[in-house]
């Protein structure tokens, strides 16, 4: 492999391992805040008891996301200094305001989150668990907007020339709504609020199996079934609006994800494979004018093909084809798979059907794959930019670092990261097979 190959290659393994737990921690922190006002409102001891158990399964996720976070930043300047320098205004801006309007937050009220428990009042800690979520969200802003500003560029000048060239800020606010930011930012969020709600419906589900903590798990079960109703409908309706913003500002990412080569209406294609010889796409079921249909309303209306870029100027089509399928047909199926929980509810079968219970343990897996391949989507599709129409990927490389410290380095984190994940994995098992009983002894000597 060549050094671009082993860069992108290496930075996309590092970002897609972190990004499994940032999702987790956005969406138990609105969990959590759910289950604190629940026990302001009630006063109800079992709420507490929730919001203690899942507090501990947020620090775990918070912690090796922090730790893995930190090595991207190391990776911009090694890897990647070309891109770093010619980002660095736009970058610094959004990442200063992340640490200003989130980490400070997040981090400030962290430790009454986890350890004020008997030492400040109730209202003091739901205040302190509302302000690390707000945190959170506040993070996933900044780190949207940023990224978002690569896919759609605006609010900037560029300052130099050849390999002295950088976008320099003109406008931040320009620079913070660009044209695609709040559209990926609502996706981005849904997609949180799904793994952490589907995590809660794992566990739920476990326990009621096992017949163990069945009053925590039916409790737990019911507001983890709320949140992941109401996000996966909304990942349906922000997906289609951030697909209708890459129509006007990446018409060859949408293009490449759904296989459309010639100009004109769009055909949707349920599944299939891409074939560039061809340009066609083998194999499944394809609904004539439904891509014209869902982007402007008009099956007749005539969608950008690849027809209109040079091919050096395309993303590479099957694996953007497929990424991109995979995240819907993902996403489609939690829709189900909620609305199918809600269902037994109102039936009063959804705490005693085994079959269903089962899916619900395995389900906290859909999020997770989801949010991948959405970010692979959205990456692949972008090239061949890192800046999309400004910087090409393989001019954004660091001139001095060679293939083998890449790979070398690529081999070290890999060891690494799985032993993170290894670890990660044991101590949530742990936690999980401990269960609640911790909390409910503690609850009745603190707040009884």
């Amino acid at each position: 492999m060549d050094l671009l190959i082993l860069s992108r290659i290496q930075f996309a393994f590092t970002v897609a391992f972190h990004y499994i737990y940032p999702p987790l921690t956005i969406g138990l922190g609105v969990i959590l805040v759910m289950m604190e006002a629940l026990y302001l409102a009630t006063k109800n001891s079992l709420y507490q008891q929730m919001a203690k158990f899942w507090t501990r399964i947020f620090a775990l996720t918070f912690a090796i996301g922090v730790a893995t976070g930190i090595v991207m930043e190391f990776e911009f300047g090694t890897n990647w200094a070309t891109y770093s320098r010619y980002v660095g205004d736009i970058f610094g801006s959004a990442l200063a305001a992340e640490g200003i309007f989130a980490f400070f937050l997040e981090s400030g009220f962290l430790a009454i989150l986890l350890f004020g428990w008997d030492k400040v009042g109730p209202r003091m800690h739901f205040f302190s668990t509302l302000m690390v979520a707000l945190g959170a969200h506040f993070s996933a802003v900044w780190i949207v907007v940023a990224n978002s500003w690569q896919q759609t560029p605006a609010g900037f000048h560029i300052v130099g020339e050849g390999v002295n060239a950088r976008a320099e800020v003109t406008d931040f606010w320009m620079m913070v709504f660009n044209p695609s930011s709040m559209d990926r930012l609502a996706h981005t969020l849904m997609g949180a609020w799904q793994a952490g709600a589907f995590l809660v419906l794992s566990v739920s589900a476990y326990y009621l199996l096992k017949r163990k903590y069945v009053d925590f798990a039916k409790t737990s079960m019911k507001i983890g079934l709320i949140v992941a109703v109401i996000a996966s409908v909304l990942q349906l309706v922000t997906g289609h609006s951030s697909a209708v913003g890459v129509s006007k500002n990446q018409p060859a990412k949408l293009a490449a994800m759904e296989g459309h080569f010639t100009t004109g209406p769009g055909a949707l294609h349920l599944f299939g494979a891409v074939n560039e010889k061809k340009q066609k796409v083998d194999g499944g079921i394809q609904l004539p004018g439904m891509l014209s249909y869902f982007i402007y309303a008009d099956a007749t209306k005539p969608v950008m093909g690849l027809d209109q870029f040079p091919k050096n100027d395309r993303p590479p089509l099957n694996f953007t084809y497929q990424m991109f399928h995979g995240m819907v047909l993902i996403g489609l199926v939690l829709i189900g798979l909620s609305l199918l929980g809600v269902l037994f509810w109102w039936r009063g079968m959804l705490f005693t059907n085994s079959w269903l219970l089962h899916i619900f343990v395995w389900s906290v897996l859909g999020p997770q794959f989801a949010n991948q391949l959405g970010w692979f989507a959205a990456e692949v599709g972008r090239q061949p930019w890192i800046v999309y129409g400004l910087l090409r990927t393989s001019d954004a490389l660091s001139k001095t670092v060679t293939t083998n410290m890449v790979l070398a380095s690529l081999i070290m984190f890999s060891i690494i990261y799985f032993l993170l994940f290894a670890v990660f994995v044991f101590l949530l098992d742990q936690k999980i097979k401990h269960g609640p009983a911790e909390e409910e002894h503690e609850f009745s000597r603190h707040y009884a």
